[in-house]
């Protein structure tokens, strides 16, 4: 059996994201994303969902580790992220006075919150909001949570769908230490990489022109400060098309005459998300 490993315990998003994904194998909670990549970089065969960018609140701060351990990128997949209010059974809205959950849920749920006048409380994560509400047994008390905590911690849902946007989706990635890729054909792919360029004036410009002259498109280009460091920085890219693709091989070797360090995270199928119009 598979190991997927995910920050959190059990009813986070990422762990709803791993059972979309997998639904038979052994999903492991870790204390922090550290651990999920310590974990993967130790067991090959094992795999880690990390959510990497949220469509609402923008990126979750994960890429120091991306850069750190340099895991392969096996896929990616958007999560749509459905905020439940949770609490108490028979517990009523206007029971409630204090409301908990991470920062970003409750940052995508402030209408709800500040039309009901409630108490914000941030924790470190959904799920265990929704496992301390259920503790507390206090019905002034209710947590913003998937309706799978809801499930596991035997609360009731009181509201569904409280976030302030209803198209609110997280990109998860699902990365680990072996090396995978699929064989190029017609489908929509993503390659990403991470460089970090040699000191001279006017770098990333030159350094971009090849993707232009062979008509690469960029989908994400994130400029990220090296350790230790205010002035040397390492940039994360997605590209759209298969690294196996002529054109996109000749786009990375222009690039490469401006690294001095340049590795290939992962080719992976896009997921059908961004395919879709809104």
């Amino acid at each position: 059996m598979s190991k997927i490993y995910f920050q959190g315990i059990y009813g986070a998003y990422s762990h709803l994201a791993a059972l979309s994904l997998e639904k038979d194998a052994e999903i492991i909670p870790c204390k922090t994303f550290d651990d999920c990549f310590i974990n993967a970089s130790k067991e090959a065969n094992s795999k880690i969902i990390i959510p990497e960018s949220n469509r609402i609140t923008g990126n979750i701060g994960i890429e120091y580790l991306i850069f750190k351990y340099r895991l392969n990128i096996y896929a990616e997949y958007f999560q749509k992220i459905e905020h439940n209010l949770l609490g108490l059974p028979g517990t009523r809205v206007e029971d409630i006075k204090n409301i908990y959950s991470h920062a970003q849920a409750i940052s995508q749920c402030s209408k709800f919150i500040k039309t009901n006048n409630l108490i914000e409380h941030v924790r470190a994560d959904t799920a265990g909001s929704a496992k301390m509400v259920s503790k507390s047994k206090d019905k002034d008390k209710a947590a913003i949570a998937s309706s799978l905590s809801a499930k596991i911690y035997d609360l009731e849902i009181i509201k569904r769908n409280i976030e302030n946007e209803s198209e609110n989706l997280t990109r998860f990635l699902v990365m680990g230490k072996n090396i995978s890729q699929p064989n190029f054909g017609k489908k929509k792919y993503i390659t990403s990489f991470l460089f970090k360029l040699k000191s001279k004036p006017a770098a990333l410009y030159q350094s971009l022109g090849g993707f232009a002259i062979n008509g690469i498109n960029l989908t994400k280009l994130q400029s990220y400060p090296e350790k230790n460091s205010f002035d040397s920085f390492f940039f994360l890219c997605d590209l759209d098309g298969h690294i196996e693709d002529p054109k996109v091989q000749k786009s990375l070797e222009d690039l490469g005459l401006h690294c001095q360090d340049f590795h290939v995270l992962g080719v992976f199928e896009a997921d059908k998300q961004r395919q879709i119009k809104k």
